[in-house]
């Protein structure tokens, strides 16, 4: 498969559309309460799009550390300005991880009929587009009809809100680190397997207090997750609901950010509206 730069890739759409507005239920989805992620920190509250579809794997192993309570408490030990926030290291190093075994990396995957792609455009190299939140690059339906599985190869691209497993030198040595996106970073794509996004919060993210460049980002007095937990393991009235926009609703919002960015727009300038309705 071949895979080309979020930030080579500009969307030309044949119509100009309405500003997003308020629109009919129909063009919002829920998302599921195992699959919402809800990070609990000092400036406020995180709530991330988990994308089994995606990273069942790594998906699972967030999903078991957050509702074990693993991550109560830890420190956002390393944050870059327009990069990212990592987390998730009992020790606060970078060096640490939980006692479960290491992951392989899902830095690709499949994509069947059934994935909810949402296509954006076709570009060199493949399809842009989103499942669920997260954006993507993957080879166009036509491809399934040729292979055994009736699946395509796609993959996750690291943009803005992405959450990403973070690892050692080794491509499978994920376990309970992880990192959430403040900018795009074209050459973490296919290195680093990214398992959801932030639907809602990002300015919690961009407000965590960051680390100095000649450290690498290593943050003194570092920020911490106070609690974090999937929304299906919260009391029923502690529980976030979150809907996104979809269909017609994700295409208004697609067309108004293009118009907003002219030629530079790309893929990673569609973040998906969300709304917090319960919780």
């Amino acid at each position: 498969m071949k895979i080309v730069t979020a930030a080579a890739l500009s969307l030309s759409l044949l119509a100009a559309a309405p500003v997003f507005a308020q629109t009919a239920p129909a063009e919002w989805r829920t998302v599921a309460p195992e699959n919402l992620l809800v990070i609990d920190t000092v400036h406020g509250r995180i709530l991330v799009e988990l994308e089994p579809r995606m990273a069942s794997r790594s998906v699972e192993r967030i999903r078991t550390l957050a509702d074990q309570g693993f991550y109560d408490g830890l420190k956002f030990h390393r944050v870059i300005p327009n990069f990212m926030a990592q987390t998730g290291d009992p020790q606060g190093t970078g060096q640490g991880g939980s006692e479960l075994p290491d992951l392989a990396g899902e830095f690709e995957f499949r994509r069947g009929r059934d994935a909810g792609f949402v296509q954006v455009e076709a570009a060199p190299g493949g399809q842009l587009g989103l499942i669920g939140s997260v954006p993507v690059i993957t080879q166009p339906d036509a491809q399934m009809m040729i292979t055994a599985d009736f699946k395509t190869g796609a993959q996750g691209l690291f943009c803005p809100g992405v959450a990403g497993m973070a690892r050692a030198n080794s491509p499978d040595s994920a376990n309970s680190q992880f990192f959430l996106m403040t900018g795009p970073k074209d050459d973490l794509n296919g290195r680093y397997t990214p398992f959801g996004r932030v639907v809602v919060g990002m300015e919690v993210v961009r407000a965590l207090k960051a680390g100095s460049e000649a450290d690498n980002g290593a943050v003194t007095d570092p920020d911490l997750m106070t609690r974090a937990r999937t929304a299906a393991a919260l009391p029923a009235n502690e529980r976030p609901t979150v809907r996104v926009a979809t269909g017609a609703a994700l295409q208004r919002e697609v067309m108004r950010v293009r118009d907003q960015r002219g030629a530079a727009f790309n893929i990673c300038d569609v973040q998906p509206p969300a709304e917090v309705v319960g919780g």
